[in-house]
Parts: C-alpha cells; structure tokens; sequence
C-alpha cells in the first residue's frame, strides 16, 4: 500500500488522502506519483462515481515540500518530468468524467491550493487559509490556474491573489465564491462525504456528460494555460536566485 497517499472506495466514492501529515502534506516525487495513481484507479473503476480529496492531520497540503527544492533542480529533464507530474493531477481531477469534492482544512499553498482550485465542489473548514507563494519565490504557478482561477473569482482577485501571495481566510474564500460551503472543522469530512453521496447516487450518464459539457469549450485553453505554466514553473526552478530565496525561506 502507498504511504504517501491514502485510497478507499465505499458507496461509490473513492477517497484520496495526501498523507504525508508529518510535512502538513507537502509535495514530493513520491506524493506525486502515489496521487497519479490513485487518480487513475478512481478514474478507471466504473463502480467509482464520485472522488473525494483530503489530507490527513493539520492540513490539507502545504505546497511543494522546499526541503528538497535543491533535488528538483539538479537536472532540467527531471525538473520538467516533476512538473509535469503535477499537471497530470490536474488532468486527473479536471480532465476526467466524475466530480470532485475537496475537504479542504488547515493550509492549503502553492500545489495544493492548485487542487483546490481542480476541485468540482469545495468544502473548506473555517482553520484553512490559503495562499499562492509561487511569485515571491520566483518561480510560477501549475494546475491551471492562470485559467481556472480567473472563471472562479475573476480576473482582477486572480491576478492579485497569484502576484503577491497574500494569505486569505475561509471567509474570504466565501467573499470571493471559492468554495461551495464554509463549515466548523470538525464538519469538515461528513459535509463532503455527504455532498459525494448526494452526487454518488445521481444517475451516472447525466453527471457525466454535465462534467464533460462544462469542460468542453475550455479544454483547448487549460491545455494551453498548462503549457505556458509548464514553461514558466520550469524556467523558475532552473533560476539560482530561486534556490537562494527558498533557502532564505527556510533559515
């Protein structure tokens, strides 16, 4: 069983928890390639109908794990490979037939507020503050965003929010229509797994073709906000200044 990821199915809803509780759920190869996988199976399992997504402990993930920053960067193909891992989450969450609920707690930075932002419906718990570093460390955002963000709370916010990595609250989110409901922490996981049931047991066709209808005409321009990302995240990590300021970050 992976460890760095946990997977379940019941009742129709697979539920995936980043479990690496120790770094508040910080991305690292290992994260990243145990959630592709559990994408995949949830994805490709037709008694799955809905997908839940959490994190385990304090948070539900605090970004890219920058304790290893200097091993991402030590060559450009393996750097590029690690981003690209992580928007194949992205397509795994967006790009798929079945609707995600996020059980959104406790941090969620820079990666993961980008599979926040993947998420169909979004249960945020009233401890979760959020907030995209990206910039301030030179590098730049993945998941879509740069596209995703700016048809959930406009462009003006979106371009504030990203530019320079201000720290918001659950009731901000609520101000800005981020998230579908604000809820007590401890609610935090029934609410979402009662909102993954409601659509878990809807008739599997509509619910499929209502996720597929609202993709349609922006698959194109996610593809290409992707790209742009993908380039721009890469040529941040390959930037020495990046590797100093992460380490200012850390001292």
């Amino acid at each position: 069983m992976n460890t760095t990821v946990l997977y379940s199915v019941s009742e129709g809803i697979a539920t995936i928890t980043l479990n690496r509780p120790h770094r508040l759920n910080a991305i690292n190869p290992e994260l990243l390639s145990d959630f592709k996988s559990a994408l995949d199976q949830a994805n490709a399992d037709d008694d799955v109908q809905t997908i839940m997504l959490c994190g385990a402990g304090r948070a539900f993930c605090s970004g890219d794990d920058l304790k290893e920053f200097s091993q991402q960067i030590l060559d450009p193909n393996e750097t590029r490979a690690y981003i690209q891992r992580i928007q194949d989450i992205t397509r795994g969450l967006c790009l798929n037939n079945k609707m995600v609920v996020g059980a959104i707690h406790g941090w969620a930075v820079g990666g993961g507020l980008e599979w926040t932002t993947n998420c169909d419906f979004v249960v945020m718990a009233q401890s979760c503050r959020f907030f995209f570093p990206e910039i301030s460390l030179g590098v730049f955002v993945t998941g879509g965003v740069t596209r995703l963000l700016v048809e959930q709370i406009g462009l003006q916010k979106a371009r504030e929010m990203i530019l320079f990595g201000e720290r918001y609250s659950a009731s901000d989110a609520e101000k800005l229509g981020f998230s579908w409901r604000i809820v007590e922490d401890e609610d935090v996981m029934p609410i979402a797994r009662s909102l993954a049931q409601r659509i878990a047991v809807l008739p599997r066709g509509p619910v499929k073709h209502l996720k597929q209808a609202l993709q349609t005409s922006p698959t194109a321009s996610l593809e290409a906000a992707m790209a742009l990302e993908t380039e721009a995240t890469l040529k941040g990590f390959l930037d020495p200044l990046s590797a100093d300021r992460v380490r200012d970050r850390l001292s």
